[in-house]
């Protein structure tokens, strides 16, 4: 069909110069559309959840009397700030992080300290730090503590962030990693009480297919040809048990689970088999003889056994769950975290071998935020997945980055909060162990110390950083991996 407009005065009607678009047009329009749409949303929950992680520090620092001079999402260039009394709060051009700026995190040098404050020619006291010290490591920790001190004032001694209590450390530095995990949890919590847990399936007694025929194990999933159906039924099609019937017993076993079923099927070889059902809430009695055929016995077995088969497959569904279920589920997930973590490196080095074709990229390996928006697209745009199953897919990634990143932050090595989270442990050891013996004070623990690993460990993480958004653009992951 071809649209058309009317001519002015005489002449037959002309062409539209430009027709409506045709249906596959239209798709592959709205594809795009839904595809830009699953990374915009994915990008502004990341970008949300790094704003409230960074108000998990500044929201305790602020509450304890420390004097917290920036509040940014972003690194790089000023997009945008705004100065709200002591604070400046603002967005920057590179959108993969953010940070809140405590004043006095860096102590000064032990030497230092009884020069902490001097006088001015005015009669002012006005804080002092040595800047200028011997050997690269010594100079740049030098640097470092005399950058952190010229923002404070006299008038800042008490709320200098290395002079609060222990305690108050962690709660400042545990905030933001904190806030995340709280955000996975309620997530997780709300996803698992009304969807279900997707990769927890629980499986009923209940028939959910019956197979026609015997299917070899390298075939499985193809349909069943006339003729199969004919030669070879399965126990189950022959003896007529039907989808919805609920086994109750096997010769004689009462049926609990679908493990135990299967393993008493597999048991009986081809002998005969007397099968209590439950259809439409009346129980019927089924005499059969289960066939024996080579099968897989559990997922990732590469050679088959010869065992009992009826040729039933069983329902299931995504397991429901409150609360204590969630705790569960993440405190099992931590444990995956841990070893992920322990394992970085090395995955990101296959990362960077699949980047120049020396192998594939694992499937199962880490992404950065790029990839985790490439993956929100093709879930947002995905024609087979309906919209509820999409957004709980979206749920899910964010969660999944929420937990990973809190669990991250949480890694005691600096410049990561786990870092200023152990030197406060530390500190409070320390000084709880000289108290209990009646030693001296030990002080303040100096983390401007460990500022070389600081930067080595830093540095590592730029790398792998480029490393995997590199990959991410070049070998992306994708749904169907």
């Amino acid at each position: 069909m071809t649209s058309s407009r009317p001519t002015r005065g005489r002449g037959t009607p002309q062409p539209d110069p430009s027709p409506l678009p045709d249906r596959k047009d239209l798709i592959a329009r709205m594809t795009v559309l839904l595809y830009t749409l699953g990374v915009l949303i994915f990008f502004t929950a990341i970008l949300a959840s790094i704003g409230l992680h960074e108000l998990g520090h500044m929201i305790p620092a602020k509450k304890f009397g420390g004097k917290v001079t920036q509040y940014f999402i972003g690194f790089g260039p000023t997009v945008w700030s705004k100065q709200v009394g002591e604070t400046e709060y603002g967005v920057k051009a590179i959108p993969l992080g953010g940070y809140v700026k405590i004043v006095g995190m860096l102590p000064p040098a032990a030497a230092d300290l009884a020069d902490e404050v001097e006088v001015d020619a005015d009669g002012n006291e006005v804080f002092k730090v040595r800047k200028s010290n011997t050997g690269m490591f010594t100079q740049l920790i030098s640097d470092a503590r005399a950058a952190e001190w010229e923002l404070v004032g006299p008038e800042d001694h008490d709320r200098l962030f290395y002079r609060f209590p222990w305690w108050k450390k962690v709660i400042v530095m545990a905030g933001g990693p904190s806030v995340n995990i709280v955000i996975a949890f309620l997530i997780f919590a709300g996803v698992f009480a009304t969807y279900g847990n997707g990769s927890d399936n629980v499986v009923e007694t209940t028939v959910d297919e019956v197979h026609a025929c015997v299917v070899p194990p390298s075939e499985d999933g193809r349909a069943c040809t006339a003729e199969e159906v004919q030669t070879s039924p399965t126990p189950a099609y022959a003896a007529g048990i039907q989808k919805g019937d609920r086994i109750v017993s096997f010769n004689g076993a009462r049926v609990t689970d679908w493990d135990q079923m299967q393993g008493l099927v597999r048991a009986n070889k081809g002998d005969k088999a007397t099968i209590v059902i439950e259809r439409d809430g009346v129980e019927q009695t089924i005499t059969t003889n289960t066939t024996v055929t080579p099968r897989f016995l559990k997922s990732g077995d590469t050679e088959t056994q010869e065992v009992g088969f009826l040729g039933v497959s069983p329902e299931s569904h995504a397991r429901t769950g409150g609360v204590f279920y969630t705790i569960g589920q993440m405190g099992h997930m931590t444990v995956d975290v841990a070893k992920s973590l322990a394992t970085l490196p090395e995955k990101v080095w296959g990362v960077a071998k699949a980047i120049v074709g020396v192998e594939e990229r694992d499937p199962l390996g880490p992404v950065s935020i790029v990839g985790g928006g490439r993956l929100a697209g093709e879930v947002a745009s995905h024609d087979e997945i309906n919209v509820q199953d999409k957004t709980v897919s979206l749920l899910m990634l964010i969660a999944g980055f929420n937990f990973f990143i809190g669990m991250f932050n949480f890694v005691p090595l600096l410049p990561l909060d786990g870092g200023h989270i152990a030197s406060a442990l530390w500190e409070g050891i320390r000084r709880g162990w000289a108290k209990v013996f009646g030693r001296p004070d030990p002080g303040y623990v100096d983390a401007a110390k460990l500022l070389p690993i600081a930067y080595v460990v830093a540095s590592a993480l730029l790398v792998m950083g480029v490393v995997l958004i590199v990959g991410d653009l070049v070998v992306p992951l994708h749904l169907e991996s």
